[in-house]
């Protein structure tokens, strides 16, 4: 009997390692098997999504200029590079040359005060300096600067007819069945949406709290059709680019709508700004952003930095309130950026970082938020789809509540408005924590704010406060705090519980991205 005590001992530690892998030892989800598919689902319906459409031309290329000359906002067009006088005018005669066939606004090294804002609105033009510690632009304005930005690139999209859907279309399917062609053609850029009904309401359990945008179409799939088949009966089978998010249903008249005007191939790199003023001045606007894209696809902000502004006033911040919004815009990269330090971060929308609304297949990587109210966050209306947030790092979210309150009250990164669909946090650092939940009358009656999206080996010291609409899922940790209790008030009308895993085991998650994981596979295929 002795002599068997060490194969016992031996079985029984292999046994319980299957059972309860030990923190040390690699381990993969059980919902990311190595054959894993985008059509896998497990035995209760539970699946992830594919992440990987994320980013500049859908992750499949980095962002870059090709082509166009080079203009230079100093030499050629004679802006101040020593922060003495305005350069606004300067730097808009270059983006005018830039404007006619594209090209790069070129800031040598410097400080360039701008006491008006800039405005990009032909495609192909990039903002490039020689380095955030070099090339680095301060704004001054901030009277009628409310809901506005220092530098804005703008498209100008606008939406044909209704197109109905004759079939729901699926979740995770590339296509939508319609009944006419309507001159379609691949290559045509459509918004799959739908309308916010009674019944579309009732069943997220959002009765009398979803009430500002109902009765509206609403879009949730910026796509780019890649192929047009006819049916036996008569139908047109639609594929895109990029697969649904979630079920499109005839009972809330789903339709696709041809759009065009988005504004393509823009970028901004390499710069340092700044645009914080006397502290009670920034208070007295709401959503003053620095940077801003609205209908736009595949453009780019990449290695840009906040820093303390030279204005007087300004007390060694950086942001007047918020910093990178993107807006009804799809295939967006922002990455190796980092904002910090807002003046106004009360409500109102205030002191947000990296702001993403209304937008599609968006990529966060790399990014630093630093000492704003919601340094990630996603934000109004419904309509934001396969976001991605990808090794970013958040401290210091706070809930300032006045101008006289210097303290306020602990914040979080959040999903914000309403159901924010597919959305992924990859390998984040948090030290405040991240939110999703059931929001209530808040913001206008925000409601259920996500579904269907993944914390996947998050670490930080902060909490993942959770409570996905259906199922959301939270898997590997390290450090990071988790609340998903079902009796907490963010969790009413969400059930089921979030699926946790790997608790404290995010260190040795197999892989360690799941969106770069994700694009490989699909780049391979």
């Amino acid at each position: 009997m002795n002599r068997l005590k060490p194969l016992f001992a031996l079985v029984f530690t292999a046994t319980l390692g299957l059972s309860c892998p030990a923190s040390n030892m690699p381990w993969r989800s059980a919902l990311y098997p190595e054959d894993w598919t985008p059509s896998f689902t497990d035995g209760q319906g539970r699946f992830l999504h594919d992440f990987s459409y994320a980013g500049y031309h859908n992750g499949e290329e980095p962002p870059e200029v090709v082509g166009g000359a080079v203009f230079n906002v100093v030499s050629e067009f004679g802006a101040d590079n020593t922060g003495a006088s305005d350069a606004t005018t300067a730097i808009r005669n270059a983006i005018d040359a830039a404007s006619v066939g594209g090209g790069v606004v070129y800031f040598p090294p410097g400080l360039y005060r701008c006491d008006g804002v800039l405005t990009i609105t032909a495609p192909k033009v990039v903002l490039r300096g020689d380095g955030p510690l070099s090339s680095r632009i301060f704004f001054t304005k901030y009277e009628g600067m409310g809901y506005r930005a220092h530098i804005t690139f703008k498209g100008d999209v606008t939406r044909e007819a209704d197109i109905p859907l004759v079939s729901d279309g699926m979740n995770r399917a590339f296509t939508v069945e319609v009944g006419e062609g309507n001159g379609l053609q691949p290559g045509d850029e459509i918004s799959v949406g739908w309308v916010i009904t009674d019944d579309f309401v009732d069943e997220h359990n959002m009765t009398g709290t979803w009430v500002t945008f109902n009765g509206k179409w609403k879009s949730f799939f910026r796509r780019e059709i890649t192929h047009i088949s006819a049916t036996k009966s008569g139908r047109f089978n639609i594929t895109m680019d990029v697969p649904n998010r979630y079920p499109a249903k005839l009972r809330d008249r789903a339709s696709i709508r041809r759009e065009t005007g988005y504004l393509s191939e823009c970028g901004m790199e390499d710069l340092g700004v700044a645009n914080a003023v006397a502290y009670r001045d920034a208070w007295a606007q709401n959503q003053v952003h620095l940077i801003e894209f609205n209908d736009a696809k595949d453009c780019w902000v990449r290695n840009v930095h906040s820093f303390a502004s030279p204005h007087p006033d300004a007390g060694g911040f950086h942001l007047q309130s918020c910093g990178i919004e993107i807006q009804s815009s799809k295939r967006i990269t922002v990455m190796d950026c980092r904002m910090e330090k807002a003046q106004h971060r009360g409500g109102g929308g205030n002191g947000y970082l990296f702001e993403i609304g209304k937008s599609d297949e968006v990529l966060v990587m790399d990014c630093t938020g630093f000492y704003g109210r919601h340094n990630f966050v996603q934000n109004w209306d419904f309509g934001t789809t396969g976001l991605v947030f990808l090794r970013c790092r958040s401290r210091g979210s706070r809930n300032i509540l006045g101008e006289m309150d210097p303290i306020g009250l602990p914040a979080y990164c959040d999903y914000h408005h309403s159901l924010a669909m597919a959305c992924l946090v990859d390998s984040c650092e948090l030290d405040d924590g991240w939110y999703g939940g059931n929001r209530g009358d808040y913001s206008s009656g925000a409601g259920n704010t996500v579904t269907q999206s993944v914390y996947w080996n998050t670490s930080g010291k902060g909490q993942i406060r959770s409570w996905q609409y259906g199922n959301g899922y939270i898997i590997g940790t390290t450090a990071i705090k988790i609340k998903t209790n079902m009796t907490h008030f963010s969790a009413i009308g969400t059930a089921p519980e979030d699926y946790v895993e790997g608790q404290g085991r995010g260190a040795m998650l197999v892989p360690q991205s799941l969106y770069e994981d994700q694009r490989a596979k699909r780049l391979a295929r």
